[in-house]
């Protein structure tokens, strides 16, 4: 019998593999051939270690500015599953998602689909079934294996490439690099916005025929005042608008969403000044995210050491005579030590929690790393509310509240920040009512 309710669904696909993470291809082929999913509009896939999020929604938002019914497709959720599909601009409906549920429970057979594979088939059924005139897909993990890769991309994007998820890519960055280059395909556009890629991913995307562009040679961006100028193979776009998301990294992923649109203008054309409008209107919650209100809160889900690196070069552009505390949890299948390597010459203060399920990091695991590191300045806390809430009753209104380490930590600050606005008293301490 079919669950009735999207949570009853996302309980059941959650029982449906023994494993969380199997990557291949097989399965989701033979599901994807039985749906009968051959999408005709344009797909444009995004991976990458760090900033596949921001490109996809910063492509999303030029395709709409030009006046295109898109489908985005990404992973993981912060607050609820909706997240992760988009149609037309909207957060897919709890009824839509369930349909599209019941199309793959509905073709499997027997096929033991994971949690990631099911949603993947679901999400590009949906599509198809509400007539979108193109998709951005999000790559899981990976590129080569991942359930994205079934569809074929006319267009592929590589963000970046560095040490994330050794356990299923490889321990190097040539290893990484070579599982990223799988999204691309024989003689089409492909797109890199790494400024120096693993020799692996350009050996494949020469061995294959796709027609590489890389960020620095064959696109790029040069900042102009208050404005910025994108080169490519089509020429420059002058005038344009800094992105609306923060965070210094954003410029790249700007360059390389233009080029991706360039790439791709024979079956999307977009006018300038629909980039412009895209710049300054997608929308990435949890990528530094600066939340309004004083002392500023800072939502940034970085959790490898290349994502931490950015969020300490992009607190160190935000300039301000406060100090920056943390609320830091990460899984422990993460490179802790790395990230905060990557970000403790900007902490004054750590606020420091557990995270719940077998994935989380213990306190005392953090704790060790944090010792390890030389930093004394440290606060256990019990859950990451109780570490924001700390962090709010002793910052001061020029102090900034940085919330990083993992997609469960950032959520459970927006979960927190929730509830307090729907509380009727407003929230709790003087900090929590400031931002």
């Amino acid at each position: 019998m079919s669950p009735k309710s999207l949570a009853g669904w996302l309980e059941h696909i959650e029982r449906l593999h023994p494993k969380s993470i199997a990557l291949g291809l097989d399965r989701v082929i033979r599901v994807r051939d039985a749906l009968g999913l051959a999408p005709a509009f344009p797909i444009i896939t995004v991976g990458g270690t760090n900033g596949k999020g921001s490109v996809c929604a910063l492509i999303e938002a030029m395709l709409r500015c030009a006046g295109y019914r898109i489908g985005r497709y990404t992973s993981p959720h912060l607050l609820r599953y909706n997240e992760r599909v988009r149609i037309a601009g909207a957060d897919a409906a709890d009824e839509a998602l369930a349909q599209g549920f019941a199309a793959v429970e509905r073709a499997r057979g027997e096929v033991p689909l994971t949690y990631f594979e099911f949603g993947t088939l679901a999400a590009v059924w949906l599509f198809v079934e509400r007539r979108v005139e193109a998709a951005v897909l999000e790559v899981g993990l990976g590129g080569r294996l991942d359930a994205v890769n079934a569809f074929d991309a006319g267009c592929a994007v590589v963000t970046t490439v560095d040490i994330d998820h050794v356990d299923f890519l490889g321990g190097d960055r040539e290893a990484i690099g070579r599982e990223k280059a799988g999204i691309f395909r024989a003689g089409r556009p492909a797109v890199c916005a790494d400024s120096a890629p693993p020799a692996s991913l350009l050996q494949h995307a020469a061995a294959i025929g796709a027609r590489l562009w890389r960020i620095d040679t064959d696109f790029g961006a040069a900042p102009e005042g208050t404005h910025w100028r994108y080169w490519g193979p089509g020429g420059s776009r002058g005038a344009l608008p800094y992105p609306v998301l923060r965070g210094t990294c954003q410029l790249a992923n700007a360059a390389a969403s233009i080029a991706t649109l360039e790439a791709m203008r024979e079956h999307l054309p977009v006018a300038v000044n629909d980039i412009r409008a895209g710049l300054l209107q997608a929308d990435n919650p949890g990528r530094f995210q600066v939340l309004p209100g004083r002392p500023a809160v800072i939502l940034d889900v970085a959790h490898n050491p290349q994502a931490a690196r950015a969020l300490a070069a992009s607190l160190a552009a935000m300039g301000g005579g406060g100090r920056v505390l943390a609320v830091f949890g990460m899984l422990k299948d993460k490179d802790i030590a790395g990230v905060v390597a990557a970000v403790t010459s900007r902490v004054a203060h750590w606020f420091i929690s557990g995270l719940e399920g077998p994935r989380g990091a213990g306190v005392e695991a953090l704790q060790q790393v944090l010792a390890g590191a030389g930093v004394g300045a440290v606060t256990a806390c019990d859950s990451v509310a109780a570490a924001y809430a700390q962090a709010c009753d002793i910052a001061t209104e020029n102090d900034r509240i940085a919330v990083f380490g993992s997609f469960h930590t950032v959520a459970a600050v927006m979960q927190l920040r929730e509830r307090q606005r729907a509380s009727p008293a407003g929230g709790g301490s003087r900090g929590n009512q400031g931002p």
